[in-house]
């Protein structure tokens, strides 16, 4: 592994190592032999790419503390957001032994940035530690899956969750599904993700615990579409967390909007040189030169944001 690792890396062909294992013999064993890759990479070979390793949960404490010093980033998957879900398909998980393990991740890297401490503390997964659930598997609604993450958040310090989609196996569980969910469900959870770490907003601001993301629309956008009456906002004098919660606007151009209105009145013009297009802004800003009007509380304005899919000709 670490041959290939260092072959790879040399001719540019990657820019790190993930390195994943299931287990052999014991958990310690199989810890021990993932520690002992990341390990040589570092002190033998002075190894300066990105390693993500997966931790096993049962593995004794020690390693795992070990296995933050020579990783960037740590994960232990959760994998289902139901704890009833992963007892049933997934018996040999131990739950409690995820979150012990979780929260041991996040105390030790508390504990190499603990302030007043004589020596350099080393450096302990700077990257910090995420997980992954699986989407799709069970009935878990997505408002029940971004709670979980919320969860995760709060509890562990987690730098982030990732969401994968369920895929079918021939030969498999009953209790599973035979088909997988669609592609868009992934790419909301993981733009309703986004908008909890960076975007200012709640969970249950975004959607339901019950409920599912709205697939035709970005959650942002589902969101402004739900409470018309915070906007149209003018650019020129909305705050930061105002600009960030109108569809249309990430937060580098939120930042280039808060610059750039120093120094003169933004225009519509202005606007579309600042982001990525005046499209979706149009209904939700005050600008120099325009306003909505009543735009903003037309009702077929979701259907004039989001036109029906049309099928692609060859003329």
């Amino acid at each position: 592994m670490v041959d290939l690792t260092l072959s790879f890396y040399k001719r540019n062909y990657i820019e790190g190592l993930f390195l994943s294992s299931g287990i052999i013999r014991d958990a310690d064993y199989t810890m021990e032999a993932l520690v002992r890759t990341a390990r040589t990479l570092r002190q033998v070979h002075d190894f300066r790419g990105y390693i993500h390793l997966k931790v096993i949960p049962e593995a004794s404490p020690e390693l795992v503390a070990e296995a933050g010093l020579y990783a960037d980033r740590l994960s232990i998957n959760i994998e289902l957001p139901r704890d009833e879900s992963l007892a049933a398909l997934a018996p040999e998980k131990d739950l409690p032994g995820i979150k012990k393990a979780m929260g041991a991740v996040r105390l030790s890297a508390e504990a190499a940035k603990e302030p007043g401490r004589r020596a350099a503390a080393p450096r302990f997964a700077p990257a910090g530690q995420s997980t992954q659930m699986i989407v799709g598997a069970d009935g878990a609604s997505d408002g029940e899956i971004l709670k979980r993450s919320e969860s995760l958040y709060g509890a562990y310090r987690l730098r982030r969750v990732y969401y994968s989609g369920f895929s079918p196996i021939p030969d498999s569980s009953r209790r599973l599904p035979l088909a997988r969910p669609p592609l868009m469900r992934e790419h909301r959870l993981y733009q309703a993700d986004w908008l909890m770490r960076f975007y200012g907003f709640a969970r249950a601001e975004i959607i339901g615990e019950a409920e599912d993301l709205d697939l035709a629309v970005d959650p942002k956008l589902a969101w402004a579409l739900k409470h018309r009456g915070d906007f149209p906002v003018d650019v020129a004098t909305a705050d930061r967390e105002q600009l960030l919660r109108t569809p249309g606007l990430g937060v580098k151009a939120v930042g280039r909007i808060l610059e750039a209105r120093r120094h003169k009145a933004l225009t519509l013009a202005d606007l579309g040189r600042l982001t990525r297009g005046v499209a979706k802004l149009k209904p939700f800003v005050i600008a120099a030169d325009w306003s909505p009007g009543a735009l903003t509380d037309r009702v077929d304005l979701k259907a004039r944001l989001v036109p029906e899919p049309e099928q692609l000709s060859l003329f």
